[in-house]
Formats: structure tokens, sequence, C-alpha cells
């Protein structure tokens, strides 16, 4: 049975963190949650995560293209791995719950997050 996908979060890379916001805030209707990551800061809007800062911190946050939300993490993983996928980064705590970065088979990189 395939893990349930809760929402799929387009990345998108900013100059200034502060004028992209309020654009993507109309557009989706919803506010902005400002957080800091790994260097990098960063605001959920809607199904969007901007993110801005140092070119190496942000590339690090920028070189994966898509953040896939899962109601059980573990399970994502697994189902991932046995299908083809890599893993790049194992689960760990983050300030929103746990993520987990997989290498699909096609190349693509994935954030998976979940509880």
């Amino acid at each position: 049975m395939a893990v349930k996908i809760a929402s799929v979060i387009a990345r998108q890379r900013v100059d200034d963190l502060e004028a992209a916001v309020p654009f993507y805030e109309r557009l989706t209707g919803q506010t902005a949650e400002r957080f800091d990551f790994a260097g990098v800061r960063l605001a959920a809007v809607g199904t969007f995560l901007l993110c801005c800062g140092p070119d190496e911190a942000v590339q690090k946050i920028a070189g994966v293209s898509t953040t896939v939300a899962v109601e059980d993490l573990a399970t994502a993983v697994e189902q991932a791995v046995s299908a083809g996928a890599v893993v790049v980064a194992p689960v760990q705590l983050t300030p929103h719950g746990h993520r987990a970065v997989l290498r699909h088979s096609h190349g693509g990189v994935c954030e998976y997050v979940g509880p």
C-alpha cells in the first residue's frame, strides 16, 4: 500500500525574502511562516518554500527540488528505497518534525518530511 502524500511543496530561491513574501502571500492567500535552517532564511507560504541566504548554504537547500509531506515518514522512505531511491540524508529531527532526503531513480532529489 502506498504512503499517503499530504502535500508537495515547490522550492524557490529568492534574492530578498522580505520583498518576495508579499507576492506569495497574495498568490496563495496564506501568511508566511518564517524560520531559519542550516544557515538559510526560509519562508513557507502555502505550497511554496522560499529560501534566501549565502550561496554555499542555499545550495544545500536549493539542491532539493521538492518537499513531499507524508503521514508516515519511515514507511515513505522504506517504500521509496525499495522502488529504487537512494538515501542522501537519513531521517533526522528538524524544527518542524523529521526529514530525510532521497535521490529518486530518475535523478530528482526530494526532501520527505513528516512527524
